[in-house]
Order: C-alpha cells, then sequence, then structure tokens
C-alpha cells in the first residue's frame, strides 16, 4: 500500500480518526490480526460469528499502524461507518495514484485461481506482480488485494467471482481492468444464479467492465463466453483449441502433467506445465492469450509456464507418506467441471491404482442430484479402485459410481476406513466443495 496518514485515510472514507492522526499506514490491509505486516491496517469487520474489533488491540501489538472499524477500540482507529465500504473507497483512491499499474481481471466458473497463479508467475518477471492471494475474489479480497500494491507494481492480477448479477461489474469498478478474461461458464453457483444462462450475463460483465482500448480474452471452445464479444467495446483475443491462441494435442506424463503446444499468428512453439491435470494447458493456453496482449511473446510465455509451481493450497496439492501412498488434495473448491477434470487427472496418474474420496458439491440448485451421480457414474468409468463418498450431502456420487463406492457418514469414518485399509501404493484425490473441509482428510492421511 502507498503510504497514508491516518487523517488522509479517514478523508478518503469519509472517517473521524481517534488516536493520532498522524499516523501513517505503509504496509498492506488485512483482516486477520495474525496474519498483520509491520505498518499494516487492521479492518475490524464484525461478523456473524467473530466482531473484528476484538482483536484491535491483538493487532496493533503485532505490528499493525492503525485499524478500520466502525466504532472506536481504544487503538488509533479510523472509524466509519461501514468498513466494506471504506476498503472499496481506499482501494480506488489507491490505485487511482498508481497511474502505471496495468489490471488484470478474470473471471469463470473454475478455473480463476489456477490461471491466476500461472499468469502472475509468466508476468513477475517483467516487473512486480501483487495477485489474489487463493481465491480471495468478492467484495472484501478484491479491494484487500489492490491494497497490496504499491508504487513499485506494475502488474496487478485480480481474480473475481460472482454469486449475483451485477457482481463483476461492481468489482471491476474498483480494479478497472485493462485486460478482462472470462475462462467458462459452469454450473458453480447455478442454484444461486437459477440458470447457466443467467451466470453467463453475469460472467459477461467482465467484458463490458473493459474500455476500448483495453482488451477482453475470451474461450472460443466456450459458446456462452465466445459470445461475450458483443458485449465490449474492446479489443477480442481468443483462447481454446480453435482461438487466436490455439492449443495442440495434449499428451501426459508418468507425473501427470501436461504437455503440448500453442500457436499463434502462424507460429507454434512446445509447452508444458509442472501441475497435475490435462485441464492446466487449458490453462495455460489462457494466461498465453493474456501475456500476449501484455506483450510477452509465446515463446518466454511457454519457457515461464516450464517452471511453474502451485501457488495457492488445497489446489491438486501433491504429497507422498513415507510409505509411498501419494496424497493429491483438491479440497478447496468443487463443482462439476472442476470434478470431473480432478478425476480425469488422477485417473491418469493412478493407473488402476486411484482412490477418490469425495464430498457434496454445493450450490448446485436443481441439477444436484443429478450432477452428483453423474460424478459417481464418471470415477467408476475412469476405473477408480474406490470412490469414499463421505457425508449424506454426496449421496448421489454413491449412487452412480456402484460398486466401487462406500458411503461414509463423516470424515472421522473415512478417516478409520481408509486408514485400515490403503496399502501404501494408491493415489488418493480428496475434493470436496470448501463447506464439506474435506482436506482433514487429506491431511490425517499423510500422518505417519
Amino acid at each position: 500500500m502507498i503510504p497514508m496518514s491516518l487523517e488522509e485515510i479517514a478523508a478518503v472514507t469519509g472517517g473521524v480518526v481517534s488516536g493520532d492522526a498522524s499516523i501513517v499506514v505503509d504496509a498492506p490491509a488485512s483482516v486477520d490480526s495474525r496474519t498483520i505486516e509491520a505498518g499494516g491496517l487492521f479492518a475490524a469487520i464484525a461478523g456473524e460469528r467473530v466482531d473484528g474489533h476484538a482483536f484491535a488491540e491483538t493487532a496493533i501489538a503485532s505490528g499493525a499502524a492503525a485499524v478500520l472499524g466502525s466504532r472506536e477500540t481504544g487503538v488509533p482507529t479510523v472509524v466509519v461507518p461501514d468498513v466494506t465500504r471504506a476498503l472499496t473507497d481506499l482501494a480506488r483512491h489507491v490505485l487511482a495514484q498508481l497511474e502505471d499499474v496495468v489490471v488484470v481481471a478474470m473471471t469463470g466458473s473454475s478455473g480463476k485461481t489456477s490461471v491466476k497463479d500461472l499468469l502472475a508467475h509468466v508476468l513477475a518477471p517483467d516487473g512486480v506482480t501483487v495477485a489474489t492471494a487463493g481465491n480471495f475474489n468478492n467484495e472484501l479480497g478484491v479491494p484487500l488485494t489492490v491494497l497490496r500494491a504499491d508504487e513499485l507494481t506494475r502488474y496487478l492480477v485480480v481474480e473475481m467471482g460472482a454469486r449475483r448479477i451485477g457482481d463483476i461489474t461492481a468489482l471491476c469498478s474498483i480494479a478497472p481492468p485493462g485486460v478482462g478474461m472470462v475462462l467458462n461458464v459452469g454450473h458453480a453457483h447455478v442454484g444461486e444464479f437459477g440458470s447457466v444462462e443467467r451466470i453467463a450475463v453475469a460472467k459477461g460483465e467482465m467484458a463490458e467492465s473493459v474500455g476500448a482500448d483495453g482488451v477482453v480474452v475470451l474461450n472460443a471452445d466456450d459458446p456462452l463466453v465466445a459470445a461475450m464479444a458483443a458485449r465490449t467495446e474492446a479489443s477480442v483475443t481468443t483462447f481454446g483449441r480453435a482461438g487466436d491462441v490455439a492449443l495442440g494435442e495434449v499428451t501426459i506424463d508418468a507425473d501427470g502433467f501436461p504437455h503440448f503446444t500453442l500457436t499463434h499468428d502462424g507460429r507454434t512453439v512446445e509447452a508444458s506445465v509442472p501441475l497435475i491435470g490435462a485441464y492446466q494447458a487449458l490453462n495455460a493456453v489462457a494466461v498465453a492469450a493474456a501475456a500476449l496482449a501484455l506483450g510477452v511473446d509465446l515463446a518466454t510465455t511457454a519457457a515461464r509456464l516450464a517452471t511453474a509451481r502451485s501457488a495457492s493450497p488445497m489446489r491438486m496439492d501433491r504429497r507422498v507418506r513415507a510409505d509411498g501412498l501419494v496424497v493429491i488434495n483438491d479440497a478447496y473448491n468443487a463443482n462439476p467441471e472442476s470434478m470431473e477434470a480432478a478425476l480425469r487427472a488422477v485417473a491418469a496418474v493412478g493407473q488402476g491404482r486411484a482412490v477418490a474420496v469425495l464430498g457434496a458439491m454445493l450450490e448446485l440448485g436443481d441439477d444436484s442430484e443429478s450432477e452428483h451421480a453423474r460424478i459417481g457414474q464418471v470415477a467408476a468409468e475412469l476405473g477408480f479402485r474406490r470412490v469414499v463418498v463421505v457425508g449424506e450431502g454426496a449421496a448421489g456420487i454413491a449412487h452412480g459410481a456402484g460398486a466401487v463406492a462406500e458411503r461414509v457418514d463423516d470424515v472421522d469414518v473415512a478417516v478409520r476406513t481408509l486408514s485400515a485399509s490403503l496399502s501404501g501404493d494408491e493415489v488418493v484425490l480428496v475434493k470436496a466443495s470448501r463447506g464439506e473441509r474435506l482436506e482433514r482428510v487429506a491431511h490425517a492421511l499423510l500422518q505417519p
């Protein structure tokens, strides 16, 4: 964050300073007192379960310069009517001061975090790059990401999610994209939107939010995304099997890493990504399209992709236990598209030794039962040795998987069942929606 006094922060946010107004904040904002940086701003959010104001003194003791809160805290505080709104106002102000920063924003039903991490990796050698931490991609996460930028920042890579029509427009008003990407339209949050078509309306707000001098990057393989070209005055570039940046044949090596070609404007380069799953090749071609829009040539992008590493937790995170058991923790989130992609990736690595531990996919609305059953059927068809289905909400997976399915009530039973029956030669995928907290299975299995 650019250095600002509490007096300046109050002026931007419409707040009042309680304490020394000359105190300067010169490090990022955080809503977690445990992760505050020295000189940072602790944003005290009053939630349903936890009130951040109770941790104000702890944050100051941990190095925070001051607090942004909705009431006085007994320590230096900018008191505002609404902390989230104040963070938004502050983020807009800070970004307006950073005229040389290029904002790259992306949305999609799946793959946002992986593409964001890969693109940040590709851009980093050309200048200081700030990217969304994890998938902190909502009305709170986007301003917090912006507030990590400072005078040295060249690229701001921002992931944006949506749960209703209008969300992407609002987030783009905080961080107006020079390059806006739409990766795909799938079933994530269909229960909230009501239909895939309404999801497309929401995701297409990204195309509408890029100015005429910007670039919109669209998935040519997804008809709902390709149609968004009509919703923008910006230049449009596409990616996919038949895009402006085209993905060639994909092969998978023994580690599950994809190897492929990228073609643009008549030039083809060999590329690979050292991350598990064929779908990482499609993520890579999306990254290549955005990188080209930012002046990074195809060969350079391919070379940088070859050195990528997993940057976000619980995203196809591969760990090996001492006895050889491979556990792939992909439990951060799940929807039908990402679940199928993960199953296919692990089946290719497991070669008949694959075990899936699957929990519910949430927010699927009327499609929930059929989509869970379909995922179970996919797992069975891919040759998974076992499909351990955790919880009542995932029961449809067991119905679809048939004879290879084993239903258990909860995480504890899953851990006991697996611990007693795994031989050590298996490759185990652990995946569910975030609310299921299935990563607990992965952590338990990795214990000696």
